[in-house]
């Protein structure tokens, strides 16, 4: 009997952990690349892709992978995957959206505490020979500020916790989750984007990137905040217009930013990797090592489900999916 066929797009060098999950039903291919025209030439044979955030796959793949039942998004984001054109022909996309959450709100609250309590210029003032308490001088108080958040998912959930513990006043924005989630988690919320812009002194964004979100903070919502804010992202560069970022900055609108992505990854705006109020990390916030493993496990479980008929658990694309390869979840 023919064997299934998993190709992994990029990023792995190495299948150890979806070889234990997969090895009954399925060989593993790794294409370890960034060009969707290998993922055609060299995946056309795939049942199942397994992809990562380092490769874009729009028409011009998907339209190769004829026998493909499903794309798995390892990680939180898919807008990495042409969701329609993976719809049409009847390919399930899934993510794996819970594997990060503790790392990214983890991520999110150093990020937002370093810049607040100047942690970098006092490091590297005493590296440079000095023993000066005068460069953390306008440092805030963090219990009694508001922090905003923009998205309150899993995620963004998790960040309300930590502000919460730290005494902070948390308000959220996210027009997509059910009433009652700040009666869950003792926040408050605001139905309008403006609303929370205007209160946030300290903003952290934890929403997908979408249509609607794409620079949802821009000049005019940046103008909103008051004035000397700090902006943590750790959800998708796109989400924040870098060129506005920038002015804000300049114009001291924004005092102090702490970005893990940015808009076009890796980093190549100087403007952004040499300013002196810009905390940065390469996009690593979703790691620790047992948040990656347990990306990979679940990553492999949901390719294994679709090879063997299980229902998928976490379907992204069921808006537009057309007769599907693929078993889906009863209430889908």
């Amino acid at each position: 009997m023919p064997r299934f066929q998993v190709v992994v797009t990029d990023y792995l060098a190495e299948a150890g952990p979806e070889k234990k999950i997969l090895d009954e039903v399925a060989d593993i291919r790794l294409l370890q690349t960034i060009d969707e025209r290998d993922v055609a030439r060299l995946g056309a044979e795939a049942d199942v892709l397994l992809v990562y955030h380092d490769i874009k796959l729009t028409e011009r793949s998907i339209s190769a992978l004829t026998k493909c039942r499903g794309i798995v998004r390892c990680g939180v984001g898919y807008d990495n995957v042409d969701l329609v054109a993976a719809g049409s022909r009847g390919m399930v996309v899934c993510n794996v959206p819970d594997y990060g959450t503790e790392e990214v709100a983890d991520h999110s609250l150093m990020m937002l505490i370093a810049i607040a309590r100047r942690l970098l210029i006092a490091d590297q003032s005493v590296r440079s020979g000095q023993w000066d308490p005068t460069v953390v001088f306008g440092t805030p108080r963090l219990r009694g500020r508001t922090l905003g958040l923009i998205g309150c998912g899993r995620i963004g959930s998790a960040m309300a916790l930590r502000g919460k513990a730290l005494g902070m006043r948390v308000l959220v924005y996210d027009p997509c989750r059910p009433d009652g989630l700040d009666k869950a988690l003792g926040v408050e919320r605001t139905y309008s984007l403006e609303d929370l812009m205007r209160q946030a002194e300290f903003l952290s964004v934890h929403c997908p990137l979408t249509p609607e979100t794409r620079h949802i903070v821009n000049a005019r919502t940046l103008s909103l905040l008051p004035r000397g804010a700090y902006v943590v992202n750790t959800s998708r560069g796109p989400t924040i217009d870098g060129n506005a970022l920038l002015a804000a900055l300049e114009s001291g609108q924004v005092a102090y930013a702490a970005l893990d992505v940015v808009e076009r990854e890796p980093l190549d705006d100087e403007r952004i990797r040499k300013h002196p109020r810009i905390l940065l990390s390469p996009h690593s916030a979703f790691y620790s090592v047992e948040g990656f493993q347990e990306m990979r496990d679940k990553g492999a479980l949901e390719a294994r489900r679709i090879l063997t008929g299980e229902a998928v658990r976490n379907p992204v694309n069921l808006h537009c999916l057309a007769n599907a390869k693929a078993t889906l979840p009863k209430s889908a």
